[in-house]
């Protein structure tokens, strides 16, 4: 029997991407949730061989498409409920290196980032919440 998570890891993704920006973004910002929530990765994964592989999360995550404006209402309804975020700016395309990526999203103020995607991970009613009104990426 399959475990029933308390919480849940969302990953929100701008649909009018290039499939190799949603998947260069989802791997992005799912890096936050994986770099600062305890215990959300597992532990490394073994073959029959003995072949060592890195962990993974522990629970599934949902990836949902959304339009610009459904993105901007999943960042502003994240914001005020205080859940803890990575996000993509438009702007970190074209980017070289983690230190520009920073001063790209410091220059602009929250209500006007160009968001490509988002990820959280928080109580599941509460993501739920976030993420209402949005489908599952096809």
């Amino acid at each position: 029997m399959a475990p029933v998570w308390d919480t849940k890891i969302a990953v929100v993704v701008r649909e009018d991407l290039a499939v190799w920006q949603k998947l260069n973004v989802t791997a992005f910002v799912v890096s936050g949730v994986a770099a600062t929530v305890d215990g959300v990765v597992g532990e490394n994964y073994r073959d029959a061989t003995g072949n060592e592989y890195l962990p993974m999360f522990r629970q599934p995550v949902l990836v949902f498409a959304a339009s610009a404006d459904q993105l901007k209402k999943v960042h502003e309804r994240a914001l005020t409920r205080e859940v803890p975020m990575a996000v993509y700016t438009e702007e970190l395309f074209a980017t070289g290196h983690d230190d520009d990526n920073r001063a790209a999203v410091a220059a602009v103020e929250a209500e006007k980032l160009n968001l490509v995607g988002v990820a959280l991970r928080a109580d599941r009613r509460i993501v739920d919440k976030i993420v209402k009104g949005l489908a599952l990426h096809p």
